[in-house]
């Protein structure tokens, strides 16, 4: 289909879809929404590359911008929609609040779903299998021991399941799990029998998977998607070149994609799991009678076992010769500059990748022996049991290919860009290597833009300084259309922008630290509510430990229980006409939503410039120097103005709100990037001299 393709009838449904719409919710029309909804279509008419970059500030209600076309138009070409997200916040609130208004509203008749990740569902056959082990006394066939609250835990998930009160879902257990213990109860693809597993039909996993088929819109998240192309696409979700992508907050994208693709491996760890495996094969190879296929295997990895032992702790012993410094109490770390890897230790990798790769390559074999025993093809003494051995055999395979991974990025010489960050982690008992991309972009255009029908991303953030240049950079696009739509909101005569007279310079820890509780009690005492923002662990606590204890006693502090509970609090008490401020880091500054008396005033502490001593960080400054760039000015200036907007943006939430955000950091109106930071953001009203020895304005 091509621009022309977009015919008179399909204008005219998006068109009445929505007007009903607008009609229904008593809106009125907002031009950077229609400006959304065409852009939106015209791209998934056009040619390909059907790509499209949207910033819609907020209250640009960019859902229905981009839902509104995609959906008619995905079922007219017979693709699926899939809205990707990076917040749990979002996704649920596009599932349960936005997609049933629409559908409710707008006349569009569509299907719907949440796709979760396989490690989001319990795995019946590890739950039976824990218990089985606690009631029989047996041998845990899996790595991880269990306490007596784990196997309470294990028995009261079972009961809920079995009298259908709970539906296998980590996010629908009320009572909270402990991530070990939960790790304990899910598997990956490796580790999963299919349709093979005699728990196949009950399965939460299979049976939400199933509910995709067919569905018109998949919401997911960038995490999911990611792990689906990682699989060559189309495991979990649609075969990418049937999909039109929506990449909502997709300024999250690329540091996803780093995750994502990043490999890391404890050294002494590895060495032990290498050593185990021998027994795990012996073990597996009596159980079934000896077969001998499965003892040649069984054999061989005691042999490569030991090879592998070997060349690791060679490797061990010359990784922690390097010259670590120290970032922490209890972490050590060393960069390679440019991501390149000395020739010795280079060669080291190569060693100690072969005989992990034939371990690996040992226990494919294995797992596919599995899959014949099962299937019946192959007959062994005990062969029922083939059942049990092969999430086992599946963990092992995995944790082979994580080892694999590292080894081989460490043993490839850097590419001259430096594509990746390499650095080693001296923990208290172990050495740690990591290997992360530092141009998502390549990743991105690899295995996603080159291959999806249509990708549309979004967020009320992707430009940095005015311009999409940084996020292109990092999520591998260019010469893409791009539309940046204006927030509705009257900034000016809602929010006030102040930056107060300070002595302290913000690079000086205590100076700056013992200046700002000084003045948190004058900032936060005339308001009802607020949220006050830190960059840093260390200086959050120094802070607050300096505060009065009336103060601290109204404070919701990060890390005193869940990020929910947290914020639960915080509502209840406002609601209850009591003083409350919420006192947080980073992950405070986006995708919190606390309109109206929730949150009359941010204190952003220092400017979200990037932590100096972070391994990626430094390397892709090192990268953008080496290409002759300014990594201040090019990387950290634009970074830091886009977590700037993020942050100011708690404020704000819909057109009747109103507050102010104080920042104390003087650094924007006395250096030369300051300027551009202010320029960035929304036209709030501006007082750069707040004076506060009369008090707060």
């Amino acid at each position: 289909m091509t621009d022309s393709a977009l015919t008179e009838a399909l204008k005219g449904e998006i068109q009445r879809a929505y007007r009903a719409w607008l009609d229904a919710k008593g809106f009125r029309p907002r031009r950077g929404q229609r400006e959304m909804v065409a852009a939106v279509a015209r791209t998934l008419t056009g040619a390909p590359p059907r790509l499209l970059a949207v910033e819609a500030g907020t209250g640009t209600g960019k859902t229905a911008g981009y839902c509104l076309p995609a959906i008619p138009l995905a079922q007219a070409l017979g693709k699926r929609v899939v809205i990707s997200t990076a917040t749990v916040a979002l996704q649920e609130q596009v599932v349960l609040r936005d997609l049933p208004d629409l559908e409710r509203h707008s006349g569009l008749k569509f299907t719907y779903a949440l796709a979760k990740g396989r490690g989001r569902y319990l795995c019946l056959k590890r739950l039976d299998e824990r218990l089985r082990q606690h009631d029989q006394g047996e041998i845990p066939l899996f790595e991880s021991g269990t306490s007596a609250d784990a196997q309470g835990t294990y028995q009261t998930m079972l009961d809920a399941f079995a009298t259908r009160r709970w539906d296998g879902e980590l996010d629908s257990w009320t009572d909270g799990v402990d991530d070990t213990v939960w790790r304990t109860l899910t598997t990956d693809h490796r580790g999963c029998a299919n349709s093979r597993c005699s728990f196949f039909k009950q399965c939460p996993f299979f049976k939400a998977r199933a509910s995709l088929e067919g569905i018109d819109l998949i919401v997911a998240n960038h995490d999911l998607v990611l792990a689906d192309l990682s699989l060559g696409g189309g495991a979990v979700l649609p075969e990418p070149e049937e999909c039109i992508y929506i990449f909502d907050e997709a300024h999250h994208l690329p540091e996803k994609t780093q995750q994502h693709f990043a490999a890391s491996a404890r050294v002494l760890a590895a060495c032990t799991w290498a050593e185990g495996l021998a027994t795990v094969l012996g073990s597996m190879a009596q159980r079934f009678g000896r077969p001998d296929a499965l003892v040649d295997l069984a054999t061989r990895v005691a042999e490569f076992g030991g090879l592998s032992q070997q060349a690791l702790r060679t490797l061990y012993a010359s990784a922690d010769q390097l010259p670590f410094q120290v970032r922490d109490e209890q972490l050590e770390t060393y960069r390679f500059p440019m991501g390149k890897v000395p020739d010795e230790f280079e060669q080291l990798a190569r060693d100690a990748a072969e005989p992990v790769r034939a371990l690996r390559d040992l226990l494919e074999r294995t797992h596919v022996l599995l899959q014949d025993v099962l299937a019946g093809e192959v007959q062994w003494q005990g062969g029922f049991e083939a059942e049990d051995w092969l999430p086992v055999v599946g963990q092992h395979l995995s944790r082979a290919g994580s080892i694999l991974a590292v080894l081989i990025q460490y043993g490839v010489p850097a590419e001259g860009d430096g594509m990746y960050a390499r650095w080693v982690n001296r923990h208290e008992s172990d050495l740690e290597l990591v290997s992360a991309p530092i141009e998502p972009g390549r990743l991105l255009a690899e295995h996603l833009w080159s291959r999806c029908y249509a990708g549309i991303c979004t967020s009320a953030t992707l430009t940095a300084l005015g311009r999409f240049t940084r996020f292109f950079e990092r999520v591998g696009l260019r010469d893409i259309p791009a539309l940046q739509i204006q927030s509705p909101f009257d900034y000016p005569n809602i929010a006030t922008f102040a930056v107060p007279r300070m002595q302290a310079d913000p690079r000086d820890f205590q100076a700056h630290s013992d200046e700002v509780a000084k003045m948190l009690p004058l900032l936060l005492g005339h308001e009802r509510s607020g949220l006050v923002l830190f960059t840093s662990w260390r200086q959050l606590r120094e802070v607050v430990r300096q505060l009065p204890d009336p103060l601290v006693a109204r404070l919701q502090i990060q890390g005193d229980g869940s990020k929910q509970a947290l914020l639960a609090t915080h509502r209840a008490a406002v609601d209850a006409g009591e003083q409350s401020y919420i006192i947080g880091l980073a992950s405070f500054a986006e995708g919190v939503d606390l309109p109206d008396d929730y949150c009359r005033h941010v204190v952003i502490v220092k400017l979200p410039f990037a932590v100096p001593d972070d391994p990626i960080d430094q390397a892709m400054a090192e990268w953008a120097e080496a290409q002759g760039r300014n990594a201040f000015f090019d990387i950290a200036v634009p970074d830091a103005a886009l977590k700037l907007v993020q942050a100011c943006g708690r404020l704000i939430r819909h057109e009747g709100d109103h507050g102010r955000i104080t920042l104390l950091d003087r650094r924007i109106v006395s250096k030369r990037y300051g300027r551009a930071l202010l320029d960035s953001l929304p036209a709030f009203r501006l007082d750069l001299d707040l004076d506060l020895s009369a008090g707060p304005s």
